[in-house]
């Protein structure tokens, strides 16, 4: 019988798994290669291993019936702006003089200066102090005391601080029967949620609770409930992340307002036709406040792995699940992937701060980068890492959006539901799009760029998660 003859085939596919410089070699031979980035799960922290197998496993069709939920409350939900109420009116359990803060919560002594200059104006602004030196000796001897807004559903941008007097919107989701809140976007220039305190920040605060919000009641009044992310879903279409960039949106609401704005007359109409106008990025808070109205009704659902709230305060950064009341917090990152401002730098440059993280949970921000010019230029201007950035939380969310398309993904619908079991097991971390603050010199902002959230407080609360299913 005569032996088969061995033949070697004259080209070779090769299928490449973990490091990509293998891959390289090959290719750079002229092969076809296919490489497939695998890596060890959860770093190959046994601890970490182990709780996957078990939120993977034994507790995978609870999680799995949660999170569809969460899901469902995410995308399904239609927050109404339907009026302006005071902090004071949103929140009856804030006692005496106390200021809500972005992020977890903090000390004055630990927070950030960007942060303390802001504490300082809006004590000014509350008829606290007479001064901005006598705001900051109340503050320092804990005589003005300090809650995160996130706590109360209240939401707030950057460096942001609110005392009882100041205005928030109302933003009503139906379906679930949950209310966010945000304050009014006070605008560019010299202001006090870019770290800055002086008499114009203080008076920006003033005009915004004396003026732009009975305006916009009156507005209201006659237009109707407004639903937010309706106008978001257009913004993205136009490029538009709703986070470092909300031109767009903020364009479509003047239109939308614009017949009541003129209707109005008077001279409190017309500052705040011109304030509106000169305000660029007056719809973001419009969109946290929508935001956070589905974060609260998906916080109710026990046992999921999507993250509710991701918030920075500057100094930590954290997060909490949908179920629980419990904060896991790590050192808040620097901002990377910056524009600066011409004579600024990372040296110049303080730490991510805010709540508008809420809108990477939403759907919005680096979730709709691909779609957003804006965003490519903070990373060099190439779309393709725009791109990037959606395709980096497409990998760790649970879903996609049926409200929020990316014409540039052929419609597909942005990342939807970070799942802190998908963060772990693959080392990645929601990344936002964010402005950059200056570090101490109180002058506002220096740039914007991109913060990647620590892995450390997502490890954290897989761990917490485990536990309570476990228990």
């Amino acid at each position: 019988m005569t032996e088969p003859q061995l033949t070697l085939p004259d080209r070779v596919g090769v299928v490449n798994v973990g490091l990509s410089l293998f891959a390289d070699a090959i290719r750079e031979q002229g092969a076809p290669v296919i490489s497939v980035d695998w890596r060890v799960p959860a770093g190959g922290q046994p601890d970490a291993v182990a709780a996957l197998g078990r939120l993977a496993g034994i507790h995978a069709e609870r999680i799995e019936a949660a999170n569809a939920e969460v899901l469902r409350r995410l995308d399904g939900g239609t927050p109404l702006l339907t009026g302006v109420t005071t902090v004071a009116a949103a929140v009856p359990g804030l006692e005496g003089r106390t200021l809500l803060h972005c992020g977890p919560a903090i000390g004055y002594a630990d927070a950030p200066d960007p942060l303390r200059r802001s504490m300082r104006a809006a004590a000014v602004a509350e008829g606290w102090a007479d001064s901005l030196e006598q705001a900051d000796g109340l503050l320092a001897r804990d005589e003005i005391g300090l809650a995160p807004a996130n706590e109360h559903a209240v939401v707030v941008p950057m460096a942001t601080a609110l005392g009882p007097g100041a205005p928030l919107y109302v933003a009503e989701n139906q379906a679930g029967g949950t209310t966010g809140y945000a304050p009014i976007s006070q605008g560019p220039g010299e202001v006090a949620w870019f770290g800055v305190a002086s008499e114009a920040s203080v008076a920006r605060l003033v005009f915004l609770r004396d003026v732009a919000a009975p305006v916009i009641g009156r507005i209201l009044d006659r237009s109707g409930p407004l639903d937010v992310l309706s106008l978001a879903a257009q913004a993205v279409a136009m490029g538009d992340d709703v986070h470092v960039r909300t031109q767009a949106a903020t364009n479509l609401l003047i239109r939308t307002w614009l017949p009541h704005l003129t209707e109005l007359g008077g001279p409190d109409g017309v500052a705040f036709a011109r304030f509106l106008s000169a305000n660029h990025l007056f719809f973001l808070t419009l969109a946290m406040a929508a935001a956070r109205s589905l974060t609260e009704w998906a916080a109710q659902v026990a046992d999921a792995s999507i993250v509710t709230t991701m918030a920075r305060n500057g100094t930590t950064f954290g997060i909490r699940l949908p179920g629980s009341d419990r904060w896991f917090t790590a050192d808040a990152p620097e901002v990377g992937h910056a524009l600066y401002y011409p004579g600024q730098g990372a040296e110049t440059s303080a730490r991510d701060i805010g709540d508008s993280a809420v809108l990477e949970l939403s759907g919005l921000g680096a979730a709709a980068a691909a779609g957003s010019p804006a965003v490519a230029q903070l990373l060099g201007g190439d779309l393709r890492e725009a791109a990037g950035l959606t395709a980096r939380l497409a990998a760790i969310c649970a879903g996609r959006s049926s409200r929020f398309k990316i014409p540039a993904l052929d419609n597909a619908g942005t990342p939807l539901g970070v799942d802190v079991r998908k963060v772990v097991e693959l080392g990645i971390t929601p990344a936002v799009t964010t402005g950059i603050l200056h570090l101490s010199a109180g002058t506002g902002q220096v740039g914007a760029g991109v913060a990647e959230a620590p892995l450390s407080c997502f490890a954290a609360a897989l761990a917490d998660l485990d536990h309570r299913l476990s228990a």
